[in-house]
């Protein structure tokens, strides 16, 4: 039996032109079929959602992993793919994520580190910059510590590994939130027992670029997912 997503859970179109559609996709859902996805022939994939709803074919322009919520780029048609991905290439479009991190990070840096391709033999360049928001103490104990911290993250990857945002923040010992992988056990399981929370709070909110058709400056927002306004109600915090 498949799994089915809702089409009324996803806030589907963002912006929509003769070239590309633009669209919000939640946590846990895959963009595609592929081999490297576990049990991927039990999942609705966002381009089966897309050709469910609107009976045409659409063709993804970048990556967004399962587990991380945003925006997604694809283009109406196969002959537009390499006009838009050349601009991700070119590093001509400005990528905005944030994310929820275990601990105080710095106010701001950059993550000069290497990350695994997808082939995991192979180590590539990746450079995140980011910037601290807000942070927060709270009197609930995460081992080994009587209290845990939390910040808010802003998020600016110049390059687009695998996994990147997952494995710098890590990197700089400030895990995200909800990550099964590359996150910490303790303040994973803190929120899912406190907070009734087990998503990555990892959300790519919005993309800003020239279109290489129309020649318009483009600046496309996601709106956070709903776990994303419980916890910053809870923290007394703004969303951006």
């Amino acid at each position: 039996m498949r799994i089915q997503y809702s089409l009324v859970v996803l806030q589907m179109i963002l912006y929509e032109d003769d070239f590309v559609i633009t669209v919000s996709k939640p946590n846990n859902m895959l963009v595609h079929h592929s081999l490297m996805a576990r049990n991927q022939s039990d999942e609705q994939t966002l381009l089966e959602l897309l050709q469910e709803k609107f009976d045409a074919s659409y063709y993804p322009i970048h990556r967004l992993d399962r587990k991380t919520s945003g925006i997604v780029l694809c283009a109406k048609k196969k002959e537009y793919v390499s006009t838009f991905q050349a601009l991700f290439v070119e590093n001509q479009i400005e990528k905005v994520y944030y994310g929820l991190v275990r601990g105080f990070s710095p106010e701001n840096g950059a993550i000069d580190s290497p990350v695994k391709g997808r082939d995991a033999n192979v180590h590539k360049e990746a450079l995140t910059h980011f910037e601290t928001l807000v942070n927060i103490e709270l009197p609930i104990p995460v081992q080994p510590f009587e209290t845990s911290r939390y910040s808010l993250v802003k998020l600016l990857p110049k390059t687009g590994r695998m996994h990147q945002l997952r494995i710098h923040l890590n990197k700089i010992s400030h895990p995200l939130i909800g990550d099964p992988k590359y996150g910490d056990r303790f303040h994973n399981r803190m929120f899912q027992e406190e907070f009734d929370i087990s998503n990555l709070f990892l959300h790519a909110a919005s993309l800003s670029f020239t279109h290489p058709f129309l020649n318009t400056p483009m600046v496309i927002q996601c709106p956070f997912p709903r776990h994303w306004y419980t916890i910053t109600e809870k923290f007394q915090w703004k969303l951006p």
